[in-house]
């Protein structure tokens, strides 16, 4: 009988243990923007948006945040189905310790975080925040208009959500992305990432001989969008772009808009930049 008190007791004391774990995680750590609370943060509340400020953190320029969000509704003709959420960030500390991306800001399933260091370089000239947020709030208004099961097996394109980012945030050209013809440039001298190895670990066998791979990367894909945009027309690369939204078949879906396969497609795509 004491072995099984003394087994109940150690169950329950790992129980304890776990959920004190997930709290951490939930309020503190890298499953923040899971959190239904948000500790040490005001709430501001806009008309299109709720902007969250960490206690200490001195940004009050809501209504800019605000004022974005109808163009980035225009461009992707999709509505933001609730408030995007906003979260500004008093010290890199705070930012880091909630979320595992490097960048300035990032996007998690549909919150968008923004550290200190993009302020820091909006103020030193070096980034546009507009920019920047219209980036993140095209990964949110997609992640918003997915289905169940797109967005729970996360099957969106990750190279076409970047791609749609920097595009319709008018990003290629600006801070440390390249531009459009700096990118044909670069593919010309043989730095190209087939959009199905991004992310994966195929992407390893790839060697690119550029100065910043990840901007490099995001504007070869906002490129292609160009492109898709340019051989047929707005329209019906929005289609191509909201049928994602609901199916996973990726490669069915682009044939039955553009009529030719995906890989032939890219081929044609480098082809053009080689007679460039």
């Amino acid at each position: 009988m004491a072995r099984k008190k003394l087994v109940r007791i150690s169950l329950c004391g790992i129980a304890v243990l776990c959920v004190g774990l997930l709290t951490y995680m939930v309020l503190w750590g890298k499953l923040f923007p899971f959190s239904p609370i948000y500790i040490g943060f005001a709430k501001i509340e806009m008309p299109r948006s709720i902007v969250y400020v960490q206690n200490g953190a001195t940004f009050k320029d809501y209504a800019k945040i605000d004022a974005l969000i109808p163009p980035v509704e225009e461009f992707h003709e999709l509505k933001f189905i609730k408030k995007p959420r906003i979260f500004i960030f008093r010290d890199d500390e705070s930012y880091r310790q909630r979320t595992s991306s490097k960048g300035r800001c990032v996007t998690c399933y549909g919150r968008i975080l923004v550290s200190p260091r993009a302020f820091k370089d909006v103020e030193e000239g070096k980034i546009s925040l507009d920019i920047y947020l219209k980036h993140e709030l095209s990964h949110a208004i997609l992640f918003q208009n997915q289905g169940a099961m797109v967005a729970f097996r996360f099957r969106y394109p990750k190279w076409l959500s970047e791609g749609i980012a920097v595009y319709s945030a008018n990003q290629l050209g600006t801070s440390e992305y390249p531009s459009k013809q700096e990118t044909y440039q670069l593919i010309h001298s043989g730095n190209f990432m087939p959009p199905r190895y991004f992310r994966t670990k195929a992407e390893k066998q790839v060697k690119l001989n550029v100065k910043n791979q990840s901007t490099f990367l995001y504007s070869e894909f906002a490129c292609i969008v160009d492109y898709l945009v340019e051989t047929g027309g707005k329209g019906k690369f929005l289609l191509y772009m909201k049928s994602l939204l609901k199916r996973k078949d990726h490669d069915k879906i682009f044939k039955e808009i553009y009529g030719i396969d995906f890989d032939q497609f890219i081929l044609n795509f480098r082809a053009r930049i080689e007679k460039i």
